[in-house]
């Protein structure tokens, strides 16, 4: 199957409210529409994961980014402009989302995408789309397709087909969480 019709299917997926499993610009993650609060809970179920923990959504371009953060303070675009690798970047003020991404004290954690098909996907969708390891709540997230559970996959709409036997390791973004005074604060490294 071609990229173009990967992504095709995939947003088929996204706009009717469903999820996919799909790789990112770090490792394969599981994904919705963030602005339909149902997609959003149906994460959580497949992950057996808490609501009181919020999200990663992505998005392709700092546009976008403006789109569901009230104020984006400048340091933080000084750590985008400077990044060469993924980093997730938690924003106070998050806006335009379902309730179910947001954190309890309003914020949001967002990643500008720099992988080719996540970009090309999000641009298509013409919104963010959720990102979140895809294993059980409590378990390793998977490094290769090939360490994604049976019942991780069997749970999901659709499940992309690039990337399925690309062999590179590939590890979590690290995440920071910047203050609206600019204070950073490291969550994970």
């Amino acid at each position: 199957m071609d990229n173009n019709e990967d992504i095709t299917q995939a947003l088929k997926v996204l706009r009717e409210g469903g999820v996919i499993l799909y790789p990112t610009d770090t490792i394969w993650g599981l994904g919705c529409d963030p602005t339909n609060d149902a997609a959003v809970k149906r994460i959580f179920r497949i992950k057996s994961r808490t609501d009181s923990k919020s999200l990663i959504i992505l998005v392709n371009c700092e546009a976008m980014l403006e789109r569901y953060v009230n104020n984006i303070p400048e340091v933080a675009r000084e750590v985008i402009a400077v990044s060469d690798q993924p980093i997730t970047i938690v924003y106070p003020g998050a806006k335009n989302l379902a309730p179910s991404v947001v954190a309890e004290d309003g914020s949001v954690a967002i990643r500008i995408c720099m992988d080719e098909f996540c970009q090309k996907l999000i641009e298509r969708f013409r919104k963010p789309i959720v990102s979140t390891s895809a294993n059980i709540s409590g378990h390793a997230a998977p490094a290769f397709f090939d360490d994604i559970s049976k019942e991780i996959i069997s749970s999901v709409d659709y499940v992309v087909h690039h990337k399925r036997d690309d062999r590179q390791k590939k590890v979590s973004s690290p995440v920071i969480k910047i203050e609206v005074n600019g204070v950073i604060k490291i969550i994970r490294k």
